[in-house]
């Protein structure tokens, strides 16, 4: 006998990261973490919008932005930014060099029934290296997750922007 009970398809919702733990989590070897908070202005917003060449689908009231330092250098960045799944928002904390390249990315809240899978390392891993320059595409330079093809591209945009994010504020390249 199948019992299939109502609400099982949320488990896959979740909080999985708190923000202010975002940076060490990413960049481990960090001495030192000092955060800020830019407020998303109206110029912000433009700027953003000419890097990406399009509007993200979430527009932040403001972005908080955390530098890992280790002996007083720069590792990188982290940006919480949030992109729409299937239909509701998705956290992400991504983690940028000072050159623009991407170093690691985390799904800090999931809020879809589906999907859930862009939150495993498996997945996350293979944007490391990457550059906003890159599609991030599912099924063209990374590899998807069946069943989860929206959340897939809700990563890649949130990637997009929080470089953007850092360009449009002069923090990288």
């Amino acid at each position: 006998m199948l019992v299939v009970r109502a609400g099982a398809a949320r488990a896959q919702e979740g909080i999985f990261l708190a923000p202010d733990a975002a940076p060490r989590s990413l960049f481990p070897n960090a001495q030192d973490v000092s955060e800020r908070t830019i407020a998303s202005t109206p110029g912000l917003k433009e700027r953003i919008r000419a890097i990406l060449g399009q509007p993200p689908t979430v527009w932040e009231p403001e972005y908080r932005i955390f530098a890992a330092k280790r002996q007083g250098r720069v590792l990188g960045f982290v940006v919480i930014v949030e992109e729409i799944g299937k239909h509701r928002p998705i956290t992400f904390a991504v983690a940028v060099m000072p050159d623009g390249t991407v170093h690691d990315v985390a799904v800090l809240a999931y809020r879809e029934a589906y999907g859930g899978e862009i939150k495993e390392r498996r997945f996350l891993k293979q944007y490391g290296g990457r550059d906003a320059t890159a599609p991030l595409m599912p099924y063209r330079d990374i590899q998807n997750i069946a069943g989860a093809t929206l959340s897939v591209h809700a990563t890649g945009r949130a990637i997009k922007k929080a470089v953007a994010v850092l360009r449009a504020i002069g923090d990288v390249q």
